[in-house]
């Protein structure tokens, strides 16, 4: 434990530090946000810095040599898979950069891209672990799904990582559930040992404790009002890194749960187009995702943010209690 500390403050020192340059750097490439016209409560907004996600990214490039070996293939798995997500998210996020609009790659390039790397990481894992085990929550069961699993973890990666982009969506938001949500299921892959025994559980809390440091970096210049926006770079790969972490503990099925705000952001769109398609122009919510619905009732970003956090710690309890029973 003393070391997964060491390499917490490690990488929150490394993302502190190189914050302001990574900002100033960005400025000087006028990488700057473009604020869709029809969020006109946040068009203030317009050109703060993006691609900001490298704040956090860099820490974990500079310190996986240190924990990770050639004998910790899933973690091996975890950060080459999520530093391919980052990829597609800087792709993306420079193209809106150059284009000066929104729009990005392309749907199906994204597609493409997000589905090719689930599908290797299914497959490598299927071959590591054929038993295909995963937890099931409250009840401390562990199933073993072969290699049935494979389809899951491809849905697993390709909804969470989008659900934790859609998330993204005002300051300090993303990143701070994600901290908590990773916070929760480190304590939960310390717990479950009595259930279950989780492969290279010390590199996956290494590797939880450097991504928890980085983001206590990014946030000092992300929460309101933000000096710097992830940006797709940083969305794309937080949300491969939970999906990830949490299949390769075989807690896939917590995601569920703990990340039951990531759920919403996706549920409340889905049902928004879907309600949208059907009345032809009705609509659910007054905005989606439902960050911005609680934006247009006179929410402040803050009380947004403090909402999401204590319902993922709730859900994180819920969680953590059968596990000490």
């Amino acid at each position: 434990m003393f070391m997964v500390l060491i390499y917490m403050l490690s990488a929150f020192a490394i993302s502190a530090i190189l914050a302001p340059f990574i900002i100033g750097f960005l400025r000087k490439l006028k990488a700057g946000q473009e604020i869709l016209k029809y969020v006109d409560f946040h068009q203030q907004k317009s050109g703060t810095p993006t691609m900001g996600g490298f704040i956090f990214i860099l820490p974990l490039i500079a310190l996986s040599p240190i924990f990770l070996r050639l004998t910790t293939p899933l973690s091996l798995i975890i950060v080459i898979a999520s530093l391919g997500f980052a990829l597609i998210g800087f792709l993306d996020d420079f193209i809106k950069i150059r284009t000066k609009n929104n729009l990005g790659l392309r749907a199906y390039q994204k597609i493409i891209g997000q589905g090719g790397i689930a599908l290797l990481v299914a497959i490598f894992y299927v071959m590591i672990n054929p038993e295909g085990r995963i937890l099931i929550p409250f009840f401390n069961i562990a199933w073993d799904m072969g290699y049935w699993i494979a389809p899951l973890i491809f849905i697993i990666i390709i909804a969470t990582t989008n659900s934790v982009n859609l998330t993204d969506g005002i300051d300090g938001l993303a990143g701070t559930v994600t901290l908590v949500y990773l916070a929760i299921i480190g304590i939960i892959i310390s717990l479950v040992d009595n259930v279950i025994t989780v492969p290279e559980q010390t590199q996956l809390l290494s590797l939880i404790a450097i991504i928890i440091g980085g983001l206590f970096g990014f946030l000092l210049f992300n929460t309101n009002r933000a000096s710097v926006f992830m940006g797709d770079t940083g969305s794309l790969f937080l949300g491969s890194i939970i999906a990830t972490i949490s299949i390769f503990s075989f807690l896939g099925f917590f995601i569920i749960i703990l990340g039951i705000m990531f759920v919403i952001s996706s549920l409340t769109v889905m049902i928004q187009v879907a309600y949208f398609k059907k009345t032809k122009g009705k609509r659910v919510f007054l905005m989606t995702p439902y960050h911005h619905h609680l934006e247009k009732k006179g929410w402040s970003e803050a009380k947004i943010v403090f909402t999401y956090v204590t319902i993922t710690v709730i859900a994180g309890a819920l969680l953590i209690l059968p596990l000490l029973y």
